[in-house]
């Protein structure tokens, strides 16, 4: 009678651990996947951030591209101003030096 109860409660034990060995696979399984979620939230928020970047980077190098382009007629205009000066000043010494 006491090799019966012994095996019963062996048996009982066993059932325990099995049932506590699902619960912790469940949870280990529900914390895998949770943590699969939160890498592929964190994957995308990467890439939105990337995606970002790169659209403020293209567009900072369009506006320095205008500014460049803008500074280069400024310049082309100062230096045709300048040689419209130069070539008025030589007339006018050569006039000068006529009289």
């Amino acid at each position: 009678m006491r090799k019966i109860v012994l095996a019963a409660a062996a048996g009982l034990g066993l059932l325990t651990m099995a049932a506590c060995s699902e619960k912790t696979q469940d949870a280990a399984e529900a914390t895998a996947s949770s943590a699969a979620e939160d890498l592929s939230a964190s994957a995308s928020d990467a890439a939105d951030a990337a995606g970002d970047a790169a659209g403020e980077a293209s567009e900072a190098a369009a506006n320095a591209g205008d500014a460049a382009k803008e500074a280069g007629a400024k310049a082309a205009d100062a230096a045709g101003d300048a040689a419209a000066a130069a070539s008025e000043a030589a007339a006018d010494a050569e006039a000068e030096l006529k009289n």
